[in-house]
């Protein structure tokens, strides 16, 4: 029987994981349309039409997404369901499209390491919505929500040696991380699957762990053991166990948040 993995190795796992989020949660909060892309025309006299200039922009204030007038206005909890439920349902998708081999997808890890990831990533968006930015306070919050783990806040920050947390993944899963954004104009299903396989692999290092996340309800894993129609069960499996992830998530948050925005 292997050795139980400690906190010490679950923490440079997660703070590799939730450094490469970084990248990826920036690249989500500008996707969507800003004023400042906008060319405005200036008509033959070199004046600009103001009127329909300020409608352009009373209109895109109205739309709430990461960086607008409009998002300004939403509360820390509509914030982050906004997250769970736009960018979510995306990353539950990629997340699920082992269910295709139904039960045999389901003796391989990969359905937890995609959904791990999927978890991971919003769960890091949920702390950025209540102003936790510190490293080590997401390790914690991530090893709390997905694995029941409270770990010591000094052993989450660790030592700040990014390599020394990366030999640790290669040591204990062969391989080192790799957790590059992917490439692609939008953020689609494409770069979706992609970006959650890469960091999922390093995720793998703690693949024990994995199998504690919030999962969904035993119908739907009896569904995903469905081939084909699986994919079916596992995406509401994934969204379910999203959402339990997010409440525990808002739990923790509430009670170690200094300065909730």
């Amino acid at each position: 029987m292997a050795d139980p993995i400690t906190d010490e190795r679950v923490a440079a796992v997660l703070r590799t994981f939730v450094r490469g989020c970084g990248p990826m949660l920036a690249r989500l909060r500008r996707e969507d349309l800003d004023i400042e892309d906008i060319e405005v025309v200036e008509d033959s006299r070199g004046e600009i039409d103001r009127r329909l200039l300020e409608r352009v922009k009373a209109r895109l204030d109205r739309i709430r997404y990461p960086g607008s007038e409009g998002w300004a206005r939403l509360t820390v909890e509509e914030r982050t369901d906004w997250w769970v439920n736009r960018v979510g349902r995306l990353t539950s998708l990629a997340a699920s499209v082992t269910g295709l081999a139904g039960a045999l997808g389901d003796r391989l890890p990969l359905q937890d390491m995609l959904g791990s990831a999927s978890q991971g990533l919003l769960l890091c968006a949920m702390a950025s919505e209540y102003g936790v930015d510190d490293r080590g306070a997401r390790v914690r919050l991530l090893a709390s929500a997905l694995f029941g783990r409270d770990i010591d806040p000094e052993v989450a920050a660790g030592r700040g040696d990014d390599a020394a947390d990366e030999a640790v993944v290669a040591e204990l899963s062969g391989e080192q991380p790799a957790t590059a954004e992917p490439a692609g104009r939008r953020f689609g299903f494409k770069a979706a699957a992609t970006w959650l396989w890469r960091q999922g692999r390093l995720l793998l290092a703690i693949s024990d762990e994995l199998e504690k996340r919030p999962h969904g309800r035993f119908y739907h894993r009896a569904l995903g053991k469905v081939p084909v129609v699986g994919m079916a069960g596992d995406y509401f499996g994934e969204r379910s166990g999203l959402k339990r992830a997010a409440r525990a998530a808002h739990k923790w948050l509430h009670a170690h948040a200094t300065s909730p925005i």
